[in-house]
């Protein structure tokens, strides 16, 4: 018996007034899997995460994580229950330090409420350390470490991003949603970003990406889904979607050789 997926998606509808932003989307992904979201801007690509993540509600359609449906639940629920995502314009608290960053991750996993937080009880004082010692972890993971002291607002734009990744590790998630994170990254900064998604992978973690870094898609995803106009046009291996004559039409050009490092601009 084939193992049941982690996230379903089914037939996910909705619109912006008369704007159709994604119209009867339908997949799934496997526990331990890297699925990834491609299409021209504008495809739905970020909407769709949106809604996964809790932060829109669908029109129609069932979005099902672990056997639950969690369309139109809020986000801080949705979090709670495993799926940690980025963002496409990253949000950071660019007050905080890099560390403390990573540590608000650690929100939904701590047993100290206001209370015994301001009592400074021995076991909020141990549970502190513990969630500090953890986010110096993924800091480490990231590549971050050196930077902990640093306010998180003097970062660049690429080391924003990874930091981004860290908080959302932070979290324990069984689900991590990555929109664009080699956005902003120099050449160096994406093969980095590719190793760390798949020593995740490696880990146990599912993700499901959005990128427009074709080279590091390609590199990574086992399967990859393709959206225009906020429709499913296609859906396989990165071969079967390189070779795929809508997806060519709509997305990659027509000059794509496999091997471009971007997808046409349009």
């Amino acid at each position: 018996m084939a193992e049941a997926p982690l996230l379903q998606v089914s037939e996910v509808s909705l619109a912006f007034g008369g704007l159709k932003a994604l119209e009867e989307v339908s997949f799934s992904v496997a526990p331990g899997a890297i699925k990834a979201i491609i299409g021209p801007n504008g495809a739905g690509k970020t909407t769709l995460f949106h809604l996964i993540s809790g932060f829109l509600r669908p029109d129609r359609g069932r979005i099902v994580f672990q056997g639950r449906e969690i369309q139109g639940r809020p986000a801080h629920e949705v979090a709670s229950l495993g799926i940690a995502r980025t963002f496409q314009l990253v949000q950071l608290f660019d007050h905080l330090t890099v560390l403390e960053n990573v540590m608000v991750g650690r929100h939904r996993l701590t047993r100290a409420g206001l209370l015994s937080g301001a009592l400074h009880l021995p076991w909020t004082r141990r549970e502190e350390a513990a969630i500090r010692e953890r986010a110096f972890a993924c800091l480490e993971f990231v590549g971050l470490a050196e930077r902990a002291a640093q306010p998180a607002g003097f970062l660049p734009l690429g080391l924003k991003r990874l930091l981004e990744i860290a908080r959302a590790l932070a979290s324990e998630p069984t689900l991590l949603l990555l929109d664009e994170p080699a956005s902003g990254l120099d050449q160096a900064e994406t093969e980095r970003l590719g190793e760390l998604i798949l020593t995740l992978r490696a880990q146990g973690l599912t993700l499901l990406l959005v990128e427009h870094d074709m080279s590091l898609t390609m590199e990574v995803a086992q399967e990859i889904v393709v959206l225009n106009y906020g429709r499913l046009i296609a859906e396989g291996p990165p071969r079967a979607i390189q070779r795929h004559p809508e997806v060519i039409a709509a997305y990659l050009g027509t000059d794509w050789q496999g091997d471009g490092a971007t997808e046409r601009e349009g």
